[in-house]
This record gives structure tokens, sequence and C-alpha cells, in this order.
């Protein structure tokens, strides 16, 4: 909250997903109303995409190596940042959900924005066209 977003720097492209071990069968678990045992180290956006959704979860907090959890039994899936999808692979988890695409952005605080835009702006403008123009 009060932070302007005002370059979208084209560069570490990735994807928020939900994966789960290859072979289980989130859709169905999903549908059928099961309670979903979730690991990830973004849980305010797993709470907000499964409550949007309406899917029982527990939200599990952990920081790296996400990807074991489901393999230790401690998670039925986890929701982590995915680039190639190389690390879930070799995990023997897949995608199963993307909740959002995610990039590198150029943030300003609104406040600085208003008070310093003289400074600022210029500033961001050189930004926006290195990056190829912003959004």
């Amino acid at each position: 909250e009060g932070l302007y977003q005002p370059v979208d720097l084209g560069i570490a492209r990735c994807r928020m997903c939900v994966a789960a071990p290859d072979g289980f069968d989130y859709a169905n678990a999903v549908r059928r109303g099961a309670r979903l045992r979730i690991a990830t180290k973004y849980v305010q956006v797993a709470r907000e995409h499964f409550a949007a959704k309406g899917v029982h979860v527990d939200l599990i907090k952990l920081y790296g190596s996400m990807e074991l959890a489901p393999l230790v039994g401690l998670a039925d899936a986890i929701v982590d940042l995915v680039s190639t999808g190389s690390t879930l692979r070799a995990n023997h988890l897949v995608e199963v959900e993307e909740i959002m695409q995610i990039s590198s952005r150029l943030i300003v605080n609104q406040a600085s924005l208003k008070t310093k835009s003289a400074q600022l702006e210029p500033l961001v403008a050189a930004i926006g066209r290195a990056a190829g123009g912003g959004r």
C-alpha cells in the first residue's frame, strides 16, 4: 500500500503457482471440498487466492525448499514462484494452477512522488525508456 508501480522492468519474469505431487488429483480434491494442507512462504497471497475460490486450506508457513513439503507428507501442495519448472519436476511436482504472473517492477512511494515529483518523474521516465516503455 502507498506504492506506485510505474514501470514493469521486464526482467525476472515468473509465475506464482500451486504445485502438487505428480499423481495427486488436485482438481478432484478441490471439487469434493477436501481441506488441503498448503505449504508456502506467500501466506497472504495463498489465503486470498483459496478464499476467493472457496477452497478450504490449512496454510503452513515455510521458508526455502518448499518442494520438499509434499514429499515428506507435510503438505498436499505448495504455493511458490516458478520460472522454468525444473525444480518442481526434479521433486516430482506438477503445476496444477497459476495464481498470477510476476515480474520485477520499479516502485515509488506515492507520497514521495507527490512531494518530490520534479526529481522523480525524469528518473522514472528514463528507467521506463530503458526498460522498453514500462506499462
